[in-house]
């Protein structure tokens, strides 16, 4: 079965279809509701996110709808007529905001917000988190990647260690987070990223001898051939016989693009093979490492041991956003037909902010990300004096009269996409610009300064009401 060309109305957990079903059946299914999407903690440690998958997600929206088969399935399970019934003619006809993609965010901030009818609202659900939660995680992995990469390319080598078709989103997160390509060829047709790649141990190991190996390659490739030189012994073999099909190349009009060492002590062999290519006048051939890189390894490999690397290939630590498994992005009910509604705690941290709400971008006097603030929809943010720390009160910060931009934008009315489509290299330069709006202070891997997020003294004062009618029904 080819799932990439099914109706997605069951791409969603069971008990969505359960509370679906109680909504119909409890006469709720026609009331007004608002969802928002946020995440508690920024992954890796870092000091900021990367916003991703928003047009994947909503590509897959208009698919969520079910099939014939879909609904004898749910009759199966023992969902009832009447509500089959609903699901035959379901589509999403609500209204989303949200940030752009590539933009930097930050925890706790409504990034995406919905608003329709309680059963479409509540079935989106899932796919809304596995497809943001995801392209997420892995657009922050690569574009930490690229802060300490800096002029060094990185192209995405993971397919072979994602999760499944997770893979085709990964390489398009990737992508937007910098890096350069991906060998994924099904990611590189569906989204436009350029493809790339060399050749593996097996191509060697297929011939008689290594240096036979290269000269057939570089005969079959002879405008795009970059060597894998660590199959035997990457000094005494595999950079001399790359240095000798290098020179047979020039002879015949081309050049050896570049060698690729994929194991062994990255730093030592790329300054020892950077010296036998510079001896041999062939200054232009690159060297590629590969071999379980992240941005910790690449940091060090560049600034503290100065290796002589020009790019990279990264798999399995970019496209599964080792060593975080998920991003925690949550999706939390705010409002029913305009009545303010949370999740409540005697642990202040965990309440939620009720309401309608918009998400606002105070800059400095540079230019530079200075606060962000929540505040309710019907305020004017022109108007907004100081926000508040949501947990402690008491820190406040004055912002009015500072330039502000509004961060939530309407990406969905009435179920119709309203989002243009950008490439994923055009998401990425954006996200290039937001990244230096952000102080450096937010972009140190160990101990990053948090950036500041509040709340406007409306906004607090409705969660405080609210928390006290809820505290009054124990």
């Amino acid at each position: 079965m080819n799932i990439l060309n099914e109706k997605l109305g069951l791409y969603t957990d069971f008990y969505e279809l359960a509370m679906a079903e109680g909504y119909y059946y409890c006469g709720k299914k026609d009331q007004q509701v608002s969802f928002n999407y946020f995440f508690r903690t920024n992954p890796f440690n870092g000091g900021f996110s990367v916003f991703a998958g928003l047009a994947d997600f909503l590509d897959l929206l208009t698919q969520f709808t079910y099939s014939t088969s879909d609904i004898q399935y749910l009759k199966e399970q023992g969902f009832k007529p009447e509500f089959l019934k609903y699901l035959k003619n379901f589509r999403f006809s609500g209204n989303i905001l949200s940030v752009k993609e590539g933009e930097i965010v930050f925890p706790n901030e409504p990034v995406l917000r919905v608003d329709g009818n309680i059963i479409e609202c509540q079935l989106i659900e899932s796919l809304l988190l596995n497809i943001i939660n995801f392209e997420s995680l892995i657009a922050t992995k690569a574009f930490r990647i690229k802060l300490v990469s800096g002029k060094q390319v990185f192209a995405e080598f993971g397919l072979r260690r994602a999760q499944g078709f997770g893979a085709i989103h990964a390489s398009r997160a990737a992508f937007i987070g910098g890096a350069s390509s991906t060998s994924n060829v099904l990611a590189g047709k569906l989204f436009g990223i350029p493809v790339s790649g060399t050749m593996a141990h097996s191509w060697i190991q297929s011939f008689d001898n290594e240096l036979e190996a290269f000269r057939s390659y570089s005969k079959v490739h002879p405008d795009n051939t970059t060597l894998l030189v660590d199959s035997y012994d990457t000094l005494k073999s595999g950079v001399p016989n790359a240095i000798i099909v290098a020179k047979e190349m020039e002879e015949n009009g081309h050049h050896l693009n570049a060698i690729r060492l994929d194991s062994g002590d990255l730093a030592y062999l790329s300054k020892k093979a950077r010296k036998m290519l510079d001896d041999a006048r062939l200054t232009t051939v690159k060297i590629i490492a590969s071999n379980q890189l992240n941005e910790h390894v690449i940091k060090t490999l560049l600034t503290d041991q100065f290796a002589a690397i020009d790019a990279f290939g990264i798999g399995t630590e970019m496209v599964t956003g080792k060593p975080d498994a998920a991003l925690d992005g949550v999706y939390k009910l705010t409002e029913i037909d305009g009545l303010p509604k949370m999740k409540f705690s005697e642990n202040i941290e965990k309440n939620t902010l009720p309401s309608k709400k918009l998400l606002y971008r105070f800059l400095d006097n540079n230019g530079r990300f200075y606060r962000d603030a929540i505040a309710l929809e019907t305020e004017n943010p022109e108007e907004i004096d100081v926000i508040s720390h949501p947990v402690y009160p008491e820190l406040i910060t004055r912002v009015k009269g500072l330039f502000f931009e509004k961060l939530l934008t309407e990406v969905v009315k009435e179920g119709e996409i309203l989002l243009k489509k950008h490439t994923p290299m055009e998401i990425y330069q954006f996200l290039k610009e937001r990244a230096e709006l952000l102080p450096d202070e937010h972009k140190r891997f160990i101990s990053p300064h948090i950036y500041k997020t509040g709340i406007t003294q409306k906004l607090m004062e409705t969660r405080n009401n609210l928390s006290k009618q809820i505290k009054n029904l124990f």
